[in-house]
């Protein structure tokens, strides 16, 4: 389970970075954060820094059901911890998605479920995640839908890419394995060919 501390490092990164953007006030420091919708440009056009929370899904897709969208990630965290734990002897490249994303997970999780009630802006479960990098994209126009920035997202959100690439990667790599083997085990070798 030391694949475990992958997912812990990503949270306490994402955690930190969203402290720095929100504001905090622990242990006698306070930093009064950035004012929502703060935007700033780093490296011109192409990065900015831009404060929004998001109370829906990922870039922005808003489900209506706060609490049960909370609790289901709840669950789905602890399933993905769980699928860690089943697959801990398999190789390191196999568990590494899962770490991302379990951390990843986790990070916006503690966002929904206790920022809401940290910063006395609601219940318990009704947060919002704290979304903050905003990226300069290549135009996309399909079907009517247009995208001339990607959503803005955070430390977790990128996590979770990461992880869901990383686990392409590997299925990827598995079914050419799969293949190669299936293609030289229907291939009769000279040794037990009749003439």
């Amino acid at each position: 389970m030391h694949i475990v501390w992958v997912s812990i490092c990503i949270v306490l990164l994402d955690q930190a970075t969203k402290l720095y953007v929100k504001g905090f006030s622990l242990f006698g420091i306070e930093w009064s954060g950035f004012p929502l919708y703060t935007s700033v440009p780093l490296l011109g056009e192409f990065l900015h820094f831009t404060y929004i929370e998001n109370a829906g899904l990922a870039f922005g897709i808003d489900v209506g059901a706060k609490l049960f969208f909370s609790l289901f990630s709840v669950v789905a965290s602890g399933a993905i911890l769980y699928y860690i734990y089943k697959i801990q002897h398999q190789t390191l490249f196999q568990r590494l998605p899962f770490a991302f994303i379990l951390g990843g997970a986790t990070g916006n999780l503690i966002d929904r479920v206790f920022y809401a009630m940290l910063y006395h802006d609601g219940k318990l479960f009704y947060g919002s995640v704290v979304d903050f990098i905003d990226v300069d994209f290549i135009d996309i126009n399909l079907l009517g839908y247009q995208l001339h920035r990607w959503p803005v997202f955070n430390i977790a959100d990128a996590s979770v890419t990461v992880g869901v690439c990383i686990l392409l990667l590997v299925q990827w790599k598995h079914q050419q394995k799969t293949s190669s083997l299936e293609n030289t085990s229907t291939v009769p070798s000279s040794e037990n060919t009749v003439l």
